[in-house]
């Protein structure tokens, strides 16, 4: 799945912002649960992860892959490592970096509050959604809290977005459903917060990927 990059950048987000509730946003059990999540995460100043990504196509087709994201919060600034791709963005541009086509796809930082990415995957929520309260699951030994949210504009790609929550109010999973029928999810394997990331991994070096053909969409 060549495009993986965009759909991790769809799905992977963490920079916080400010909460602004509309009419709709009315289940108070899971405002209440989202709130908890949402001042966990404000808290950290950086945050690694190592992840599970699957896809799941209309057409059955489907796509696995596991990685690692490293974010710096102040600058708005991640890496995503892949088996297939690398992502690193300095809070301006993103560099796509495709080993297999030895290819670098350049583009801006897209801040619209629409796109799910690593810089709001633990806040999107808080515009533009309404949400409820589903039923706890279990994942093994674990209940998890599970929550729906449903795109206020009709203008939206996603159907619907469910997020599950495990007791440590730390995200356990967010599954997307795009219109078309599709299924994304990302799945958290284990989590590092507040920990001293140099800001050289957040910086393209052009020496490192020499025969790669950049291709600059800005």
């Amino acid at each position: 799945m060549k495009n993986v990059g965009k759909i991790l950048g769809w799905v992977l987000v963490f920079v916080l912002v400010n909460y602004t509730a509309t009419a709709q946003n009315k289940d108070a059990a899971a405002k209440a649960t989202l709130d908890q999540v949402s001042k966990k995460y404000d808290s950290y100043r950086t945050i690694m992860a190592d992840f599970k990504f699957e896809a799941t196509q209309t057409d059955g087709q489907s796509y696995a892959d596991a990685g690692s994201l490293k974010l710096d919060k102040g600058g708005n600034q991640y890496r995503i490592k892949l088996d297939a791709q690398e992502i690193i963005s300095d809070g301006k541009s993103v560099w796509s970096i495709l080993p297999d086509d030895k290819e670098v796809q350049i583009s801006e930082v897209d801040n619209s509050a629409e796109t799910l990415g690593p810089e709001n995957l633990f806040s999107f929520y808080r515009k533009g959604y309404s949400y409820k309260a589903l039923a706890d699951e279990r994942v093994g030994a674990q209940s998890l809290k599970s929550i729906e949210l449903m795109p206020t504009e009709q203008s939206s790609s996603y159907a619907k977005v469910k997020i599950r929550i495990n007791k440590n109010n730390h995200i356990h999973d967010i599954s997307v459903y795009d219109k078309a029928g599709s299924k994304f999810t990302y799945t958290v394997t284990a989590l590092y917060v507040n920990q001293s990331i140099p800001k050289s991994t957040f910086t393209f070096q052009r020496n490192q990927y020499k025969g790669f053909e950049m291709v600059d969409l800005r």
